[in-house]
Parts: C-alpha cells; structure tokens; sequence
C-alpha cells in the first residue's frame, strides 16, 4: 500500500504528465496552420477534396495531424466498417490505407 503521504505528490505528478486530448489537439492544429502557412504542407480543404473523390459511399468524419511526419490520417466510415487513409501532407499522396 503506498505511504498516504505520496499520494498528493503522485497525483500531481500525473495531472502534470497528462495531455488532455482537446489540448493535443489544439496543438496538432496549430502545427498544421503554420506548417501550411510557412508552405511546407497543402491546405487540408486540397487533401479532403483529392481523397473523398474516392471514397464513393462512405462517411467522412474528420482528419487528424501529425506534425512529426507531416501526414494526416483521415477517418471514414462505410458500412460499419472504419478506414483510415494516411496521406503525405507535403504532397498529398496516399501513403496507406486501413480498412476497406
């Protein structure tokens, strides 16, 4: 049983290493305004318009950024089924694809 004196100091320490989600992704976002301003990446709206021409029937529900490999991973759905597509957001080429 841990000493009931730590735990203040463990709670604190994991509210400190904690990231709530909204916070990451506020973060992801603004990486990506300025990535796409400074002209390293396209415009989100140009990826989205490329990729859900192809995507005949299914839903698409959002994308999501990672500045570190500069790609965005959009989410859709058909059918029951969630796809992911992960795209170059330097070029816009599809890198991958998960689901169908």
């Amino acid at each position: 049983m841990p000493d009931m004196k730590a735990l203040p100091a463990i709670a604190l320490i994991a509210l400190a290493l904690h990231v709530p989600a909204d916070a990451q992704r506020r973060r992801d976002q603004d990486e990506a305004y300025q990535a796409q301003r400074n002209g390293a990446i396209m415009p989100l709206r140009e990826i989205e318009a490329r990729v859900i021409a192809h995507m005949q029937g299914a839903t698409y529900l959002g994308p999501e950024f990672d500045p570190g490999s500069a790609t965005y991973r959009l989410k859709f759905m058909r059918g029951g089924q969630v796809i992911w597509i992960d795209v170059d957001a330097r070029t816009g080429r599809e890198i991958s694809r998960s689901g169908k």
